[in-house]
């Protein structure tokens, strides 16, 4: 989306806020012995709350309100009463919704409780390089160099990126232009961000593998046998200068 008005500007800010304020409050609710369909049901009643609707659903009809993945799940985990959140666990809640027709996404991981499984570095990886990627993002500037920042920076931690999940265009639809915005350098993609676009963009940092699988349930994207993913996601506006973070709401 290409923000023309300042009423768009306010449906965007507004829907940026909604699921930041959304993705905070689920983040701080998950207790080990909950399910994540419990979790999942909390945080589409913050959303009903707002007026907003959960665009998973909308969309695509995603067996659940949100995407909440556990452990070696690096996205898109359907919500289950048989999934019990353990302590330890890496946990992932992507929130992504509508209102008043304008659309917003973004997602964390954070370690629930004790870091048994020393986890820990990863997630603080994958949310400084987020960080700092944004930062360096403005008009005219080549999406491949997004992709090269972060996946130096992750290689500079010691750690890998992901290169099947990919960032995005977001606004007026959930996925929209740029539909790829990766994690790595594509010396073959040439397409540049558009001044007052709309865009979502994400690190997929791993431990050890650098590409993950769908699982027979069509959904969840499974991380390699002893691999770890962090994933974390904010919508923004690029302009000439420093982008203008949509969901900064979310703390992360």
């Amino acid at each position: 989306m290409i923000i023309q008005t300042e009423e768009e500007l306010a449906g965007m800010r507004a829907i940026g806020e909604v699921v930041g304020a959304t993705l905070r409050a689920m983040r701080e609710y998950a207790k080990p012995g909950m399910s994540t369909r419990e979790l999942d049901e909390y945080g589409n009643q913050l959303l009903l709350s707002y007026g907003a609707r959960s665009a998973p659903k909308l969309m695509y009809n995603f067996p659940g309100w949100n995407c909440i993945s556990i452990n070696q799940e690096a996205a898109h985990g359907i919500p289950s009463e048989k999934v019990i959140l353990q302590e330890g666990d890496l946990v992932n809640v992507d929130v992504s919704a509508e209102l008043n027709g304008f659309f917003a996404d973004n997602g964390g991981s954070f370690i629930l409780g004790a870091d048994l499984q020393q986890l820990q570095p990863l997630v603080d990886a994958s949310q400084r390089i987020l960080n700092e990627a944004i930062q360096a993002i403005s008009a005219d500037q080549r999406i491949a160099e997004t992709g090269r920042r972060i996946q130096q920076a992750a290689r500079a931690a010691g750690f890998r990126v992901i290169k099947n999940l990919v960032g995005h265009g977001v606004g007026r639809s959930l996925h929209e232009p740029p539909t790829e915005i990766p994690c790595y350098y594509d010396p073959f993609n040439r397409e540049r961000f558009k001044e007052n676009s709309v865009i979502a963009v994400e690190t997929f940092i791993s431990t050890r593998g650098a590409y993950v699988e769908e699982q027979a349930d069509g959904w969840t994207m499974k991380a390699p046998k002893n691999s770890f993913v962090a994933q974390h996601e904010h919508t923004l506006l690029v302009t000439g200068g420093k982008p203008v973070i949509l969901t900064a709401a979310n703390g992360i």
